[in-house]
C-alpha cells in the first residue's frame, strides 16, 4: 500500500513571486501594466462595435484637417486650436510663425481628436474611458514638437544666440540629474532656502518625541493669547513645513501673530525598519498622542484641530472615533484639501485597482516602504506637459537652471511611506471607500462622520488635481454639524498658501447650519460669488468667535507632566533624509 503523500502547501512559492513582481515594479516605477492593457482593450472593443462613433470620429478628423489647411493657406486666419490653460509649452511667440505654427497646430489638432475619441461610450466603463484618455495624452506629450530641438523655435533661437552653449550646459545638467537619480542623492537647498533658517523658521520648541513624530510648540508673539490652542496635523507624505514655509507665507507664523497658541506634528521619514507602521499607529501614537500632550500643556480647554491633505483624512477618522467614544477634547475641526470620500478622488485614483495595489504591495514588501521618487513620478505624470516636458526642455535644451523657490525646495524634500500603512490606506480608503460607506472600523467598531458634533471649517482649492474640490465638498454630504465651506483660488498647495496680501487671490465661502439640507457642488458654486483676498482672514475670525477668551501666554512645554522642551524648532525629524 502506497503511503499517503502530504498535501502540497498552497502558495509555497509566493515569496518568489512577490520578489519577482517587486523587481518588475522597480523597473516600471511602481506602475502595473494591467490597468493600461485593460483600459485599451475595453476602449478598443467598444469602439470596434460602434460604427456610428467611428463615422463621427472620421468626420471630426476631416473637420480638423480642413481647419489646418485653412490656417496654412490663410496666414491672417486665427489659429483654430489653442493649448489647454495649464499647457505652457507653446508660449514663445515664434510658435505663431511658419513652419512652427503648422507643427504646433498639427499637434493640437491630434490632441483635440484624441480628446473626442476617448469620450465615454455607451457600455464603456467610465474609469477605462478616463484611463484611455490619460494614456493617449501621455503618448502625445512624448512626441510633442516642443520636445525636439529641431522643431522648437525657442531652442533654435537659444542655440543660435549662445553658439550651442545651451545644449552643452543642458547635457551637464542631464548627467548630474541622472547620477542623482541613480544614487538617490539630494542636492542641498539653494542659498537663502535653508531649513530652520529661511524655511520652517518660526520660533518654537519640540516638546514631545516618539518614534513616529515630534510635536512642536511655537513661541507666542503676543502678551495675551487665545485661551484654546490649535493642533495641526499635516500629511505624512510630505514634510510639515509647507505650512511654515517662508516668513511671508507661513500659516504658522500668521496664526501665532494673531495670538493663537499653535502646535505642529512633524512626522518621521520612515525607513525599512518601520515597514509595519499602520494606520492605527498614525491615529493612536500620532494624532492622539499629540492631543494628549497639547491637553497637558494647555489643560482644561478644548483643542482646535487642523488637518491638511492625508492628515485631514486621519483627523476626520480620529474625530469620528472620539465622538463615538464620548471624547470631548476637540473644540472645532478644520480640514484643508482633505478628502473623506474617495469616489471622486482625482487622477491619482485613475489607475488604482487590485492589480496596481498588489503591485505596489510587492514593491513595498521588497524594500519596506514606498520610496520618494516613485511617488514624485506619479504626481508629475498627472501634469506631465508642465511638470516633466516643459521643465526638461528648460533644463536640458535651453540650458536654464531652475529658479530656486521656497515651495520648490519643499516639493523636492519628499518622504517615504511605510509599507503596511500605505497598503491599508490605499485599500480601505481609495479602493474600497470604507469611511463614507459605513464600513471603516476602529478598534473593532465602525465609525461614522455624522457623529462629529463640533463645528467644521472645510477648505477646497479650485484647481486641485490631488483632492478635487468637488470631492472635498462632499464632507457636507456625510456630516450634519455646523459647517463652513471655503473654495479658494489655486491648487493643492498654492491654494492653501493664500496669505493676506497675495495678489490675485479670491475665495468663496458659505455657512451651513447644523441639520440643514444638502446642496450639490454645482448649485453651491452658482450661489456663492467669489470674494477678493485671503481666506486666512475668514478662518482666523471663525476660530476667534469660537474661543473669545484671551489669557497670558502658556509656558513652553510642561516639564512637570513629562513634556519638557527637548530642542528648538524645527526639531530633528524634518532633517531626516
Amino acid at each position: 500500500m502506497t503511503p499517503p503523500t502530504a498535501p502540497e502547501p498552497k502558495q509555497s512559492h509566493q515569496n518568489f513571486d512577490r520578489a519577482a513582481r517587486g523587481v518588475m515594479a522597480k523597473l516600471s516605477g511602481g506602475v502595473s501594466n494591467h490597468a493600461f492593457i485593460e483600459a485599451w482593450s475595453d476602449w478598443a472593443q467598444h469602439m470596434a462595435r460602434s460604427p456610428g462613433r467611428q463615422l463621427e470620429l472620421m468626420e471630426h478628423a476631416q473637420r480638423n484637417a480642413l481647419k489646418l489647411l485653412a490656417s496654412v493657406t490663410d496666414r491672417d486666419a486665427q489659429p483654430p486650436f489653442a493649448p489647454k490653460p495649464y499647457d505652457h509649452r507653446f508660449t514663445h511667440p515664434d510658435w505663431q510663425k511658419p513652419p512652427f505654427q503648422m507643427w504646433q497646430q498639427g499637434f493640437l489638432a491630434m490632441q483635440d481628436w484624441w480628446d473626442h475619441a476617448t469620450e465615454p461610450m455607451r457600455g464603456l466603463c467610465r474609469e477605462d474611458a478616463e484611463r484611455a484618455r490619460f494614456l493617449a495624452r501621455q503618448t502625445l506629450d512624448l512626441v510633442a514638437p516642443s520636445n525636439f530641438p529641431w522643431l522648437n523655435p525657442e531652442i533654435i533661437e537659444a542655440t543660435r544666440d549662445t553658439g550651442g552653449r545651451n545644449l552643452t550646459e543642458g547635457m551637464t545638467r542631464f548627467s548630474h540629474d541622472m547620477l542623482k537619480t541613480l544614487s538617490g542623492h539630494h542636492d542641498p537647498p539653494a542659498k537663502g532656502f535653508e531649513i530652520g533658517k529661511d524655511l520652517a523658521c518660526t520660533q518654537g520648541q519640540v516638546v514631545f518625541r516618539n518614534d513616529l513624530f515630534e510635536l512642536i510648540q511655537y513661541a507666542p508673539q503676543t502678551e495675551q493669547v487665545q485661551a484654546e490652542p490649535i493642533l495641526i496635523v499635516p500629511a505624512w507624505i510630505m514634510k510639515y513645513y509647507i505650512l511654515d514655509l517662508s516668513p511671508h507665507n507661513s500659516m504658522v507664523r500668521y496664526l501665532v501673530d494673531q495670538g493663537f497658541t499653535v502646535f505642529m506634528i512633524s512626522w518621521c521619514n520612515p525607513t525599512a525598519a518601520q515597514a509595519e507602521l499602520s494606520l492605527e499607529d498614525y491615529r493612536k501614537r500620532g494624532v492622539l498622542a499629540a492631543l494628549e500632550a497639547v491637553c497637558a500643556i494647555v489643560p482644561d480647554v478644548p483643542v482646535h484641530a487642523v488637518g491638511y491633505c492625508l492628515g485631514g483624512t486621519m483627523l476626520a477618522i480620529t474625530a469620528a472615533t472620539m465622538a463615538r467614544d464620548g471624547d470631548t477634547r476637540l473644540g472645532s475641526i478644520t480640514l484643508m484639501a482633505a478628502q473623506v470620500d474617495f469616489v471622486e478622488a482625482g487622477e491619482l485614483l485613475m489607475f488604482l485597482d487590485e492589480s496596481q495595489i498588489a503591485f505596489l504591495e510587492d514593491l513595498m514588501w521588497e524594500q519596506g516602504y514606498l520610496d520618494r521618487p516613485q511617488m514624485a513620478r506619479a504626481f508629475a505624470a498627472i501634469r506631465s506637459e508642465d511638470l516633466i516636458y516643459t521643465r526638461n526642455v528648460q533644463r536640458y535644451f535651453l540650458g536654464r537652471e531652475d529658479l530656486p523657490s521656497d515651495i520648490g525646495v519643499w516639493n523636492a524634500d519628499t518622504t517615504r511611506m511605510p509599507a503596511r500603512m500605505h497598503s491599508q490606506y490605499l485599500r480601505a480608503l481609495f479602493l474600497e471607500n470604507r469611511l463614507t460607506a459605513g464600513r471603516f472600523a476602529v478598534e473593532g467598531r465602525v465609525i461614522a462622520l455624522k457623529d462629529i458634533a463640533v463645528p467644521l471649517f472645510v477648505v477646497g482649492t479650485e484647481t486641485d488635481h490631488i483632492a478635487p474640490w468637488q470631492s472635498v465638498y462632499k464632507t457636507r454630504l456625510f456630516t450634519d454639524c455646523d459647517l463652513t465651506f471655503v473654495l479658494t483660488k489655486g491648487g493643492h498647495n498654492g491654494g492653501i498658501l493664500s496669505e493676506p496680501g497675495h495678489k490675485g487671490r479670491h475665495y468663496r465661502i458659505s455657512h451651513r447650519p447644523k441639520g440643514a439640507l444638502y446642496t450639490g457642488s454645482d448649485t453651491w458654486l452658482a450661489q456663492n460669488a467669489p470674494k477678493p483676498g485671503s481666506w486666512w482672514l475668514e478662518w482666523a475670525e471663525w476660530l476667534k468667535t469660537r474661543i473669545d477668551t484671551a489669557v497670558p501666554a502658556p509656558q513652553m512645554g510642561a516639564p512637570g507632566k513629562g513634556y519638557p522642551p527637548l530642542m528648538a524648532a524645527p526639531g530633528s525629524y524634518v532633517f531626516q533624509p
